[in-house]
């Protein structure tokens, strides 16, 4: 699963723009927020679930450029053709490249989109093809418009993209948090991630976390089954991984969590000491120890070309404990982004620790969304 939403780079580099506004350039980012903004003057925008995308259309090519400023045209070959075909040149967009399946937005299925063979590349292109979502204008006519307020550039996206037909898409938006709240309850069941609010006076500022991002967020009792080390440290934990059971008993590995102070890395292995003994002995995945391929979304231990290479070894614990972690949604059968810890669970026994406790999100349509 990967962990931020970047894509792997490919290996050439981006063409040489016609316009002023030229690649690469940073996406404005946002921030964390607990709840919707109350004070007046924002504007409120779904949250799509895909890979950040930056749309360069030049005169005689179109450049895709992700979150981290490498080129995805050749993973989106469909994506690259039909934009450059409906787009007028000079235009720069911002938007979110993403997959859509039959229950809303596929994120495993759009993760796929990256692989390095050019043939499968091209098979993948016609069985799950790419969308791309705008939401802001960087760019038009060969004019910047980034020094512009966020009200007037949506105004002007709107204009330059008209009613736009698949695969390209203009986001919603709304002044009414009320709308907004209703966005952040319902359209988790196609698969978004909660919602965008922007000040309508801001302009667009590169690299910037400039924007608020409110995100769905729930608790869940786990098993810590495992960790892995702090960098190159024996003396701390770097991550917990998780656990939960399903109804036949198996215990599955659902995420890791992992934001903790360098004390509290270096406590934790003290306090997780006792339950490294024999802990494979009967560790339900002890056939994964030491492992480096094979299922990702199973194994611990798995390396995937999201994994950039790093140590993803891992030591086994007794299955004793029980952490509560906050997390945001699903995906698949596991945490979407990694968990937080909240605090120990003392008090519940690791059986208890099961699918069933999870919350279940009522489907909806992403036809719907558009037509918000």
């Amino acid at each position: 699963m990967a962990t931020k939403k970047k894509a792997a780079a490919a290996d050439t580099a981006p063409p040489k723009a016609n316009g002023p506004v030229v690649p690469p350039i940073e996406p404005m980012l946002a921030k964390i927020a607990e709840t919707l903004p109350e004070e007046p003057g924002f504007l409120f925008e779904p949250k799509w679930d895909g890979f950040r995308a930056l749309v360069f259309r030049g005169n005689d090519e179109t450049h895709i450029q992700s979150r981290d400023l490498k080129p995805l045209n050749r993973y989106f070959p469909e994506l690259e053709k039909a934009l450059h075909e409906m787009l007028p040149k000079g235009c720069v967009l911002d938007g979110e490249i993403v997959v859509a399946g039959a229950r809303g937005l596929d994120f495993d299925a759009l993760q796929q989109r990256i692989h390095p063979a050019p043939s499968r590349i091209a098979r993948l292109s016609k069985e799950t093809p790419a969308a791309f979502v705008a939401f802001d204008l960087l760019a038009a006519g060969g004019r910047p418009t980034m020094d512009l307020p966020q009200a007037e550039r949506r105004v002007r996206l709107e204009r330059l993209l008209g009613k736009p037909k698949p695969p390209l898409y203009l986001t919603p938006v709304t002044r009414d948090r009320a709308q907004a709240v209703e966005w952040l309850e319902q359209f988790e069941g196609a698969g978004l991630d909660g919602v965008i609010a922007k000040l309508d006076s801001a302009t667009y500022q590169p690299g910037k976390r400039a924007m608020l991002k409110i995100k769905h967020a729930r608790s869940a009792d786990c098993v810590v089954a495992g960790f892995r080390w702090y960098k190159d440290r024996t003396d701390a934990v770097g991550s917990l991984l998780l656990g939960l059971y399903d109804e036949a008993g198996v215990l599955h590995h659902v995420g890791v969590t992992s934001a903790f102070t360098l004390a509290m890395r270096e406590e934790l292995l003290k306090e997780l000491e006792p339950l490294r003994k024999d802990a494979l002995a009967d560790h339900p995945w002890r056939e994964w120890a030491g492992a480096n391929v094979g299922d990702a979304q199973r194994m611990p231990g798995a390396q995937s070309r999201w994994s950039g290479g790093k140590d993803l070894a891992w030591e086994a614990l007794r299955p004793e404990r029980v952490v509560e972690v906050k997390y945001d949604h699903l995906q698949g059968s596991r945490f979407r982004h990694a968990a937080v810890f909240l605090r120990w669970r003392a008090d519940k026994p690791a059986a208890d620790c099961r699918y069933d406790q999870l919350e279940v999100t009522t489907p909806f349509e992403l036809a719907k969304v558009f037509g918000a």
